[in-house]
């Protein structure tokens, strides 16, 4: 390049007075000033790429984070629900097993007493079988002294309309 910047200079020194020669100096010179141009265009246009994709960079940063956030949360939330579904599967498959057993009982109550409830069984609480329980006292508690203190003020069972617990078993 120093060779043809010399050569140059000494081609504008020996030919100062020809057009021609001035007229492709110009046009070199022109040449060069709309290339330091263009290159100076072109890292501007490279820098504001880069900034680009660092921005893009942080946002999908942040997006990212936002979504792990999310799925963690969900996560949490689905094992909570699918502990409480376990949960109720069992307490089903109890209260089922615990149904089927009381139909049994109630088939063999009504097959023994003939034609239906009588014969000695009292109706106590619409249920058809006597399910009065001795040594439970009218507030709900075992009773020593009183033995046939199962029954309530109204007559049945203090148990007799009580929710079956599927974890009732379970706790002995």
């Amino acid at each position: 390049m120093a060779s043809s910047s010399s050569t140059y200079r000494s081609s504008i020194s020996s030919d100062v007075g020809n057009p021609n020669v001035a007229a492709v100096d110009e046009r070199k010179r022109k040449r060069m000033l709309s290339n330091r141009e263009s290159a100076r265009r072109s890292r501007m246009r490279k820098q504001k790429h880069i900034d680009d994709l660092t921005a893009q960079i942080n946002q999908l940063s942040s997006d990212n984070r936002q979504i792990l956030t999310s799925l963690t949360v969900t996560s949490q939330l689905y094992m909570k629900i699918q502990a409480e579904n376990s949960i109720l599967t069992a307490q089903m498959a109890e209260l089922s097993s615990r149904l089927e057993s009381l139909n049994e009982i109630v088939d063999v109550v009504a097959t023994t007493n003939g034609a239906g409830f009588g014969g000695g069984v009292d109706m106590i609480d619409g249920c058809g079988f006597d399910d009065r329980t001795v040594g439970i006292s009218s507030d709900g508690y075992y009773d020593d002294m009183n033995m046939m203190g199962g029954v309530n003020h109204w007559g049945g069972s203090v148990y007799s309309n009580q929710p079956i617990m599927a974890n009732d078993i379970n706790m002995y």
